[in-house]
């Protein structure tokens, strides 16, 4: 997960390096008379790191326009809490003073996508951030029943 604007730009030069890569390999093993169905077998490695740092550049740019997905069972909690510094656009530092603890501290949690975050502490993320997270819950047994 891309978690700051130097890590964007890296990302979208190392996209563009990528695919200048790709494209000058697959023409290569082309020229040498392998057939397209072989070039593809060696090149879908390469396609599959490409696509998913296409996918991470992507998530970046829609979380720094401040469009989130829903998410399940609080699966996905922790790309939420980054994607809200993003989209705030705070560093790693001003949120760790907000939340008085060090920046090294926000860093290893953003890194790990706050895993095992206690429910606790992302509400203090949340507040810090001054977002307010609203929830429905379903039975999953049956479509569109809500509680309170």
């Amino acid at each position: 997960m891309i978690r700051n604007e130097t890590e964007y730009r890296e990302a979208v030069a190392r996209l563009k390096e990528e695919r200048d890569r790709l494209d000058a390999h697959r023409h290569t093993l082309l020229e040498t008379g392998l057939s397209a169905d072989e070039v593809k077998r060696v090149c879908d490695p390469m396609e599959s790191f490409h696509l998913q740092l296409k996918e991470e550049v992507e998530s970046y740019e829609r979380l720094s326009r401040g469009e989130f997905g829903a998410f399940q069972n609080l699966r996905g909690i922790g790309q939420l809490l980054v994607g809200l510094r993003i989209t705030q656009g705070l560093s790693q530092r001003e949120l760790a003073q907000r939340l008085g603890v060090h920046e090294s501290q926000v860093s290893r949690d953003e890194r790990n996508e706050y895993f095992s975050v206690t429910l606790e502490r992302a509400s203090r993320i949340l507040d810090a951030l001054n977002v307010e997270l609203r929830t429905t819950v379903e039975d999953a047994g049956t479509s569109g029943a809500a509680a309170p």
